[in-house]
């Protein structure tokens, strides 16, 4: 996500882009909203950081101003964060239902590309724990902010957005590393890694004397 710096980022564009809304109108907060994310865009690229997350930022805030454009409604720009928290929501409950946690797999996938994890029953849990942390956290950003924007309180979508958005990230993230630890320990128990091999070192060190031996037996 780019760090502390990208969420910081990340925030910028809604900050502006509500109270410009309700003091000029609409097209004024999508121009000022999208501006400033290609301004963060282009901070990025200047000072020559990881641009994916900014790339990624800026494409995010145009899709949602022109969606609140297409709609002709400020509260427009929220939408597609709703309704994509609740995608996430639904698809991490049914890999938790099903028994395969999507946090094991995105783990699996990044780390060690090693399955046995599932064969370990306290790792599939830990990782079960992670996943549903992620659950609570979109399906409450989908809950609270969708009937804010039921509700027309497109102020309050501004700051539920913010505040429900990094913070609970944050607070997300350091609940899976603690899973993470968890899993890592009871794979490891499960699964000891294999004695080493003779040291090579040694093997090395007796080559010479072999060598010696047969030169004064010659």
């Amino acid at each position: 996500m780019g760090g502390i710096s990208g969420m910081i980022h990340s925030s910028l564009p809604v900050v502006v882009f509500v109270p410009v809304s309700s003091l000029f109108g609409l097209m004024p907060a999508i121009i000022s909203a999208v501006g400033v994310a290609a301004l963060v865009l282009v901070w990025r690229l200047a000072r020559k950081e990881t641009a994916q997350p900014a790339v990624s930022g800026f494409i995010g805030v145009a899709f949602c101003a022109l969606i609140a454009y297409v709609l002709g409604e400020s509260k427009g720009y929220f939408l597609w964060g709703i309704w994509v928290s609740l995608f996430w929501a639904v698809v991490f409950l049914i890999s938790v239902l099903i028994r395969r946690p999507v946090v094991g797999y995105i783990w699996n996938w990044v780390h060690t590309h090693d399955s046995r994890w599932r064969e370990v029953r306290r790792a599939v849990l830990a990782f079960d724990l992670a996943t549903m942390t992620w659950v609570l956290v979109f399906a409450s950003r989908f809950v609270v902010q969708r009937h804010l924007y039921d509700a027309d309180e497109t102020g309050w979508l501004g700051v539920a957005r913010i505040a429900m958005g990094w913070p609970l990230t944050a607070l997300a993230a350091l609940v899976t590393y603690l899973a993470i630890r968890s899993a890592q320990r009871a794979i490891h128990a499960a699964h000891p890694p294999a004695p080493a091999e003779a040291d090579v070192d040694d093997v090395e060190t007796d080559e010479p004397a072999k060598t010696e031996d047969a030169v004064q037996e010659s």
